[in-house]
């Protein structure tokens, strides 16, 4: 089975700053170019971190009267508030894929660091693109009639070899039903299994029958 790559789904054309950036110039790049965070790159075009409007909000926290109402700062926070370049302000180092990674792979990776954005490097770790946690979910845009054909003709058909006839798949708004026969009982949850993997594919469930109760017989 063939699955989407993050190349297929990143933006190509990635904010920069340099890691010298004033405060003020990186305020006044997110909202020229309407994003919500840029990338920081040497000479060379290597990413060094990321600075996201999270990271710049200290600065605007620390014009409060802390002693009001809210608690104190954190230390990271009266860092970030203190910083007026971006080196002092971006979050690093910074989390980097390749554009060959599958969206899983992608989204395991944002999942573990806690980051809603990757920037993407090619082998040389020149960056080439960042991409989104928005970006990611876009394969569960997949038209219905392009996944059901790529369950028959992937995984049904040349991955389990089972007779088109006898096993069919029915997908409603990403939602896969299969219907039929298997050879073999244990055959059903490896059906499943592989159905879920299926980029677009938001769950499946089972109507199957079986020919042999090969797990059954098993002491």
């Amino acid at each position: 089975m063939r699955h989407r790559e993050v190349g297929e789904l990143m933006t190509r054309e990635v904010v920069t700053v340099p890691a010298h950036a004033a405060f003020k110039d990186i305020v006044r790049t997110l909202g020229e170019h309407r994003v919500s965070a840029v990338a920081v790159t040497d000479a060379a075009g290597h990413p060094l971190g990321v600075i996201s409007e999270g990271d710049l909000l200290p600065k605007s926290a620390d014009q409060g009267d802390w002693y009001r109402s809210l608690p104190r700062p954190e230390p990271w926070e009266s860092d970030k508030a203190a910083g007026t370049r971006a080196e002092e302000l971006m979050s690093a180092p910074a989390v980097c894929a390749r554009p060959d990674w599958t969206v899983a792979e992608a989204a395991r990776l944002m999942e573990s660091q806690r980051v809603k954005r990757l920037l993407v490097v090619d082998a040389a770790d020149v960056l080439v693109g960042i991409v989104t946690r928005g970006d990611l979910l876009r394969i569960f845009l997949r038209d219905d009639d392009a996944i059901r054909d790529e369950i028959t003709a992937e995984v049904l058909d040349r991955t389990l070899r089972l007779d088109p006839a006898a096993v069919s798949a029915v997908v409603r708004d990403g939602r896969v039903a299969l219907h039929g026969v298997v050879p073999f009982r244990s055959l059903v949850p490896v059906v499943e299994r592989l159905c879920r993997t299926v980029d677009g594919v938001v769950g499946v469930t089972e109507h199957l029958a079986w020919e042999t109760d090969d797990v059954g017989a098993r002491p």
